[in-house]
């Protein structure tokens, strides 16, 4: 049985070629939603509106920001770069993150 797409917003910090990895879900990044340069708070309170998921590489969000408080699932990459390179191993473990994560809730796929 497949699982639903789901809306997935890319930090930033994250190669924006990773989105061409996590078909069937609908991908947008931070820069072409016109979000750039937005801290986290901010950023995390404009995304549980539009998206099910952020996929960040910035380990220090979970220590910023209190993750329960938003409507939608934070998935940390933990790699060695935020290149694309570095972050393809990941992929496996990515795709069952983005179908699993919960709202309010944290995942680091390393």
């Amino acid at each position: 049985m497949s699982r639903p797409a789901r809306s997935v917003l890319l930090d930033e910090c994250v190669d924006w070629r990773l989105a061409r990895h996590l078909q069937p879900h609908h991908v947008t990044t931070v820069a072409k939603a016109g979000w750039s340069g937005i801290q986290n708070g901010r950023l995390l309170r404009q995304a549980e509106v539009a998206f099910d998921i952020l996929v960040t590489v910035d380990r220090n969000l979970a220590f910023q920001q209190r993750v329960i408080d938003f409507h939608l699932g934070v998935i940390v990459l933990k790699a060695s770069s935020n290149r694309l390179p570095d972050l393809l191993p990941l992929m496996p473990q990515l795709l069952e993150a983005i179908a699993t994560v919960a709202p309010g809730s944290l995942v680091v796929v390393a």
